[in-house]
């Protein structure tokens, strides 16, 4: 997430993905202020009027939090509490209503005091970004990973393939074609990964080097023989990603999802599957790392999901969130919405 310090009490904050809409859920707490951007309805009061007749309005309020929420099938954040100020003179101080947090959205937060794991929350929740390019002569496709999730776009399919079209295949307005595409979808932080069968994948490296004028890191994989969709779905399960991108979430939450399997099946006791377990656990200070979906905030009361989420990382162990829309978050969701590796072996 962006994040700009106003003043010792004040953070204005952009949330970048979902994985940031769920920090802000443990960032903000009862009482905080939240300044923002809203819609009110304000009743319509003239002669010409038919009586009752709203009109819904934009206006920026300064709103006292009381109830704080996760929607997490509309991807926002629901502050609700009470008006503290705002810029319409037609809206009274004390009326209750909503600001909704969202993505790329931005929103100022007021605190009295900000506690340490508070900062750490925002300043650590910063992710560089990869672009996968699964790439093979005549079509592509592009897949943005940020945090935990994954989108892929559609293949791209460009003009005849196969080598009996040899002499019809225009190679420069391909890539060409590519690099609009890479271009258009590139965010400044992130890294291109590219791969594929055959030479093509080279070719476009060398191209891209050449041809984009701004500073990137591209990163050709070989051993990825298929192209398109297929082959982005192959790298992200591939050993290589983990090699290639061991610092970013996706390749920490695998590793951490991959670990748990591996210690069900020997019958180990040093993980926890559900938030009955992980609580235990925590309460022995036994938790090493920690992966969470925000499917969990659905099936277990919202603030005490929050408290031992805050707890765990107090403890010093390192917490990941996941989307329950993504593979890796359906996982965690059906293992019971958060999953732990411990320290030492409990008897649960």
């Amino acid at each position: 997430m962006q994040n700009k310090i106003i003043d010792k009490n004040s953070i204005y904050i952009i949330p970048e993905e979902f994985d940031d809409l769920l920090a802000l859920r443990r960032i903000i707490t009862k009482n905080d202020l939240v300044v923002g951007n809203t819609t009110w309805s304000l009743k319509k009061d003239d002669e010409y009027t038919r009586p009752n007749k709203t009109e819904r309005i934009k206006i920026k309020i300064v709103l006292q939090a009381e109830k704080i929420s996760l929607i997490g099938e509309f991807n926002r954040l629901q502050i609700s509490g009470k008006i503290i100020e705002t810029n319409n003179e037609f809206i009274s101080h004390g009326s209750h209503h909503s600001i909704y947090i969202q993505i790329n959205e931005g929103v100022k937060i007021i605190k009295k005091t900000w506690a340490l794991e508070e900062r750490n929350l925002i300043n650590h929740n910063k992710s560089v970004g990869f672009l996968l390019l699964s790439v093979e002569r005549g079509s592509y496709s592009i897949g943005i990973i940020k945090g935990t999730h994954l989108q892929i776009y559609p293949d791209v399919h460009f003009g005849s393939t196969g080598k009996q079209y040899k002499t019809d295949f225009n190679t420069g307005k391909f890539l060409e074609r590519i690099k609009k595409s890479i271009t258009s979808t590139l965010d400044n932080n992130e890294n291109i990964i590219i791969f594929g069968p055959g030479d093509t994948k080279n070719k476009v490296r060398n191209y891209l080097q050449i041809n984009i004028k701004d500073k990137i890191n591209i990163k050709v994989v070989d051993g990825i023989e298929s192209g398109g969709e297929d082959g982005i779905h192959i790298f992200v399960k591939s050993t290589m990603m983990k090699d290639i991108m061991s610092e970013s979430k996706l390749a920490k939450v695998l590793s951490i999802i991959n670990e748990v399997m591996f210690l069900a099946n020997k019958k180990s006791e040093k993980f926890t599957m559900g938030f009955v377990q992980t609580k235990i656990a925590n309460q022995y200070n036994a938790i090493r790392s920690a992966i969470f979906s925000d499917k969990i905030m659905e099936t277990e009361n919202e603030d005490e999901v929050v408290n031992l989420l805050n707890s765990i990382e107090n403890k010093g162990a390192k917490i990941y969130s996941v989307d329950s829309t993504t593979d890796l978050g359906l996982r965690v969701s059906k293992l019971g919405g958060i999953i732990a590796l411990l320290r030492f072996s409990i008897t649960l």
